[in-house]
């Protein structure tokens, strides 16, 4: 097995190269994170090529009894017999599932690392995205995984291509790739051996070398976790080590998996190690870094750093990870319960999915899916015969009545017929750039709040839970609508700053064709989350935000639309107008509190942390909850430069529980045109995309 570093090599270094190293090892923590997040987008788009349904619940929710959406979910099914249809799609959910969800936490958990020395992690890497946020580290004729190894220099993984697509052999081969143990991927790589395991330290004695233009590769992910480790451990000539040096009190830590928030999260998942980084003590802080790379490796691969021992490989026992790296049963429970389509609780799929098969690491789970998937009991949506041959029954439950619609939600046949729609042949391309984009979008509303999450500037800012939970459903969508891999180098360019852009429903006030006559914005706009808030001030048809809070804004006015419109561009406010808001929109509930009774309107988004959640909105998007939202006028900004407004109440409207969201944005959008004393807006039916997306809760 190669080793790291040569005998000696990390003691008594002259102290001279403290910056040398300094700057090496935070390369090594961008590229920690940059690997980490490579496998996200990647494992997510074959974990939602597994075709499957799920219903929309919540807890005491029976607004869609008997509705399913097109998607699965982890789901606790162990009642399902093993030759029943559909096990071998659930079982490899679940399976590509779990590893999706701790690729999150080693994502965290490499964040952290980096901050802890000082390096800020950036989530928008040009080595992986363009400048639109496109991935341009996947793709047909690309072979390599990050930094860790280039495919055709390896004997078993030469032909495969890093790429997204189905759940297929060419799919796990890559995942198989990428997971890979050290000691296998040693015996692997059989072109150019010299380009890889380089030794500690990188630089040969040259101070001024920079492995940002070095042509540096690691050949696993375990062996750079190992260079990261003994470049923190170098000790110089004066008795320092490279740690003393880097170690950054002030560091951001963040934790999605070991917080605790009542009722929301309450108990920590990981109970036998450390998801952050406890700062206050350099000692401490270090022994939980250390910690921390060996969960990472241990889950990965199925070894920790330097923990690799013969007897133990033959005996099968890397395989297992270790107990304490292993999520609690009972957190996991608590933390992500399931329900019904009538509101009651039943057991978690979540925690099925990843309690069961957390104990054994990436590679070995991989590897049970290869497996499956030779077994011949998995069907992907490209195979599955349904785009464009959606029928009302494909979307209903034995339980649902089609007589019984108290909301006036759209039916299953109107769902199936705007699916089918969407994959019609003169349309085809475009609805498939458009719901490519939609995903797209969804994940930069992920990683552009994600580079404020761990890097503020002024106020904090929340993770996007709902843009990441609306990925899942808009990848689902485009994957089942198309009934093909969802093109995810089709970047988002920057909205225009300077207008106002809606996002639904034609509420417009300034729209080119007449006020109210426009029905979606232009797929650039995403605003995809509360905390992303990619085009703030520039409208989204999702939830109301309680009045008070946030405090993410730093200023009080909002730049609105160009006096004159342009035809064929963006124009007008979002649900309720360029003229009715104040702080922002969200895609889930509106927040449950005491305090909050009161609520602006959906579409300011004008605050650092808040956001539209749903581009377009679901036509079957409900209020779970009753209240008031506030209504507000732009007007022009006492001393502030032309075209800023600030924030005028003008009214209220109150909404109630089972209200559809796009009513109530409907009547604030009339309200706001009267109050301009412009024409009322007509009433714009849903459009396709509208009506295939689904809901959230």
């Amino acid at each position: 097995m190669h080793l790291t570093h040569a005998s000696g090599a990390l003691s008594a270094r002259d102290a001279n190269m403290v910056e040398t190293d300094k700057r090496v090892v935070r390369w090594i923590a961008q590229a920690a994170v940059n690997v980490e997040l490579f496998t996200i987008p990647l494992y997510m788009t074959t974990l939602y090529s597994i075709e499957g349904f799920h219903p929309i619940t919540g807890k005491g929710n029976d607004f869609y009894k008997g509705r399913i959406w097109p998607g699965a979910k982890a789901a606790a099914f162990t009642d399902l017999p093993k030759d029943k249809p559909g096990w071998g799609n659930k079982r490899a959910f679940n399976i590509i599932f779990s590893v999706f969800i701790q690729e999150m936490l080693h994502l965290q958990m490499a964040a952290n690392i980096a901050t802890a020395i000082g390096h800020e992690p950036n989530f928008t890497d040009p080595a992986l995205q363009d400048r639109n946020n496109g991935w341009t580290c996947y793709g047909p004729d690309l072979t390599a995984i990050p930094t860790i190894v280039d495919l055709p220099d390896t004997a078993t993984y030469a032909n495969v291509k890093v790429n997204v697509g189905p759940l297929d052999e060419d799919r796990i081969e890559l995942f198989l790739a990428i997971e890979q143990p050290q000691e296998d991927a040693e015996r692997d790589i059989v072109r150019n051996t010299e380009r890889y395991f380089p030794k500690v330290p990188f630089d040969r004695g040259d101070p001024d070398y920079d492995p940002a233009s070095a042509d540096i590769w690691f050949g696993s992910i375990g062996y750079m976790y190992q260079c990261y480790r003994d470049y923190l451990q170098i000790r110089y000539d004066d008795g320092s080590c490279l740690w003393d040096h880097v170690f950054n009190p002030d560091g951001q830590q963040n934790d999605l998996f070991n917080g605790f928030s009542f009722p929301g999260h309450p108990m920590r998942e990981y109970m036998g190690v450390e998801t952050t980084v406890a700062l206050t003590d350099s000692g401490i802080a270090f022994k939980q870094v250390l910690a921390m790379m060996n969960a990472i490796t241990d889950q990965g691969e199925g070894a920790t750093l330097k923990v690799r021992l013969k007897q133990a490989n033959e005996a099968g026992l890397l395989k297992a990870v270790e107990v304490r790296y292993r999520p609690d049963r009972d957190a996991l429970e608590s933390d992500y319960p399931s329900y019904s389509d009538t509101g009651a609780q039943v057991p978690s799929g979540d925690a099925a999915a990843r309690f069961d098969n957390d104990g054994e690491d990436h590679f070995a789970r991989f590897g049970q899916v290869r497996d499956l998937l030779r077994d011949g009991g998995i069907v992907t949506w490209d195979k599955a015969g349904k785009a464009g041959n959606w029928s009302a029954a494909d979307l209903t439950t034995a339980d649902f009545d089609p007589n019984d619609n108290p909301y006036g939600l759209p039916t299953p046949d109107q769902i199936a017929t705007a699916l089918n729609n969407l994959h019609a042949e003169e349309i085809r391309e475009q609805s498939y750039h458009i719901l490519s984009q939609a995903v797209v979008g969804a994940i930069k509303g992920v990683t552009t709040v994600l580079d404020q999450y761990w890097n503020p500037r002024g106020a904090a800012i929340s993770f996007p839970y709902p843009s990441m939970a609306g990925s899942g459903d808009r990848m689902a969508t485009a994957w089942a609508a198309m009934g093909r891999t969802p093109d995810l180098s089709h970047g988002v360019p920057p909205p225009n700053t300077r207008i106002v852009n809606h996002t639904c429903q034609g509420l417009a006030l300034h729209a080119p064709g007449g006020i109210g006559t426009n029905s979606c914005a232009l797929t650039q706009v995403y605003h995809t989350c509360r905390g992303s808030n990619l085009c703030k001030g520039m409208g989204g048809c999702g939830f109301v935000q309680p009045s008070g809070g946030g405090g993410n804004c730093s200023t009080s006015t909002l730049r609105a639309a160009a006096a004159d419109p342009t035809p064929g561009k963006p124009q007008g406010g979002g649900c309720s107008a360029v003229s009715v808001r104040a702080k922002g929109g969200l895609c889930g509930t509106p927040t449950p509190s005491p305090t909050a009774t009161s609520f602006t309107a959906p579409s300011d988004n004008r605050c650092g942390g808040f956001g539209g959640c749903a581009v377009p909105i679901s036509a079957c998007q409900i209020y779970p909850v009753s209240g008031t939202m506030d209504l507000y006028q732009l007007e022009p900004a006492p001393n502030a430069n032309a075209g800023a407004f600030k924030p005028v109440k003008f009214g209220t409207l109150p909404f109630n529980k089972g209200d559809k969201v796009e009513d109530i944005a409907f009547k604030a959008f009339g309200e706001v045109a009267k109050q301009m004393n412009l024409p009322q807006p007509a009433w714009q039916e849903p459009n396709d995309l509208r009506l295939a997306f689904p809901p959230s809760t």
